[in-house]
């Protein structure tokens, strides 16, 4: 009869191992049974950037890449994205269900009465050069609030964890509608709690002389469709660094702030901002098929196309690109459109890309549709960072009640010389 199990024989020994399956998975500590003599440590497993390890239990969002399926909480991404709102996203993802009417309006008047700053960052903010990346400015007043909030580092308090989530989710558009006003010289621009919360956003980042500023609801809908379809997306390496750091009891604000500088890097947070410029060299339809074959001659990358983990195409690909066309009626057409638009579609019918499963991913559109809402290239990171945040403080916030969770230390293989003898200076060859 069949056993959940897996059979081992070491065939340094001969010995024979009898290893339980569940879920899909071994425990990686089983392995150390397996040793080749007494003093031996046992075998441990090689998996370089994590590319079959499984290192928790997590029922926040699910994946299935072959299938091309996005789930949060186990609600599908299409749903969420066509009915729910960002906030109302966020609070499944952090509570694990959808939330009643009087459930929502509290979590929606808790987080609105949380975006303004204390009057400090400002002057934090205004102590980096004018130039400063809007990210590396994000990253770091993230950082900087945990000293504002000394209680946050009491993690095991479950109201002072509600209250810093409350802050982070809602004070995270602020800093970043900050850093933006700084790099360019405008005023900060104040939180209005009579807008939305992508209203409130666009309010901060783009207000000018306007006694009120009223944002484009077509707009505001937009950004918040995108920032559900960032809102987690399992265990990514932003979310990985938020769980490892988190796992040493950090604060909220650490723990994120190491996620936000994951993010910062160009291969995670900065995918689109490649695609613009992969966009802008190709410059016309006409181009396309002479850079697709130097994508087939490995001259360059395609960019926006294919993932570690969708082998289909990106179910939230899919979406943007029909929110891609609202906001187009609103901005007029991007001109880079037209060339993702073909560059799609040959790529789609080429044996070379169906073969490898190279299908866009949300990147591809994602930086277009921000480009046309006047977003600076250099804010998409940051853009991505507050659609993250609330999937970053669940998977938080799971780690931190999960009983097999502990501090996160990996082990290597060391390949280094063995034990050697110290010589002195004058000795040395």
């Amino acid at each position: 009869m069949p056993k959940d199990s897996l059979t081992i024989t070491d065939n340094r020994t001969g010995q024979r191992y009898e290893v339980p399956i569940q879920d899909g998975t071994i425990r990686a500590m089983d392995l150390r049974q397996i040793k080749a003599s007494a003093d031996d440590l046992g075998l441990m497993s090689y998996d370089p950037a994590y590319m079959n390890t499984a290192s928790c239990r997590s029922a926040v969002s699910y994946i299935d890449g072959d299938q091309g399926i996005l789930r949060y909480r186990g609600y599908p991404i299409e749903q969420l994205a066509e009915q729910s709102t960002f906030l109302e996203t966020a609070y499944l993802l952090l509570h694990g269900e959808l939330p009643s009417a009087s459930e929502l309006d509290g979590w929606v008047y808790n987080i609105t009465h949380h975006t303004i700053l204390h009057e400090n960052i400002k002057k934090f903010i205004d102590g980096f050069h004018h130039d400063a990346h809007p990210m590396g400015m994000f990253v770091s007043a993230v950082a900087a609030l945990s000293t504002f909030y000394p209680a946050a580092k009491h993690i095991a308090d479950e109201t002072s964890r509600r209250d810093q989530i409350f802050r982070l989710i809602a004070k995270t558009p602020t800093l970043a509608a900050f850093a933006h006003r700084h790099s360019v010289g405008m005023p900060y621009a104040y939180p209005d709690n009579d807008l939305s919360y992508t209203g409130n956003f666009l309010n901060m980042m783009f207000k000018a002389t306007e006694v009120k500023y009223q944002p484009n609801a077509v707009l505001a809908r937009a950004l918040d469709v995108l920032f559900i379809l960032h809102a987690d997306h399992e265990q990514n390496c932003s979310t990985s660094a938020m769980r490892s750091v988190g796992s040493s009891h950090a604060d909220p604000y650490s723990a994120m702030a190491g996620a936000a500088a994951a993010l910062y890097g160009p291969l995670h947070g900065g995918a689109n901002e490649e695609v613009l410029r992969m966009l802008r060299e190709i410059g016309s339809k006409e181009n396309i098929p002479a850079y697709i074959q130097r994508v087939k001659n490995g001259e360059v990358r395609l960019m926006g196309f294919g993932h570690r983990i969708y082998k289909n195409y990106d179910p939230r690909a899919r979406i943007i690109k029909r929110v891609a066309d609202e906001v187009f009626d609103v901005t007029g057409r991007n001109p880079l459109l037209e060339i993702a638009g073909e560059l799609e579609r040959i790529a789609l019918q080429d044996d070379y890309f169906i073969s490898r499963k190279l299908y866009p991913n949300v990147d591809f559109y994602s930086g277009i549709i921000y480009q046309a809402m006047r977003f600076p290239v250099e804010m998409f990171p940051v853009l991505f960072a507050i659609g993250r945040t609330p999937g970053w403080l669940a998977q938080w916030q799971e780690m931190l009640l999960d009983k097999e969770q502990k501090i996160a230390r990996p082990r290597q293989v060391y390949i280094g010389s063995p034990q050697r003898d110290y010589v002195s200076i004058e000795k040395r060859a």
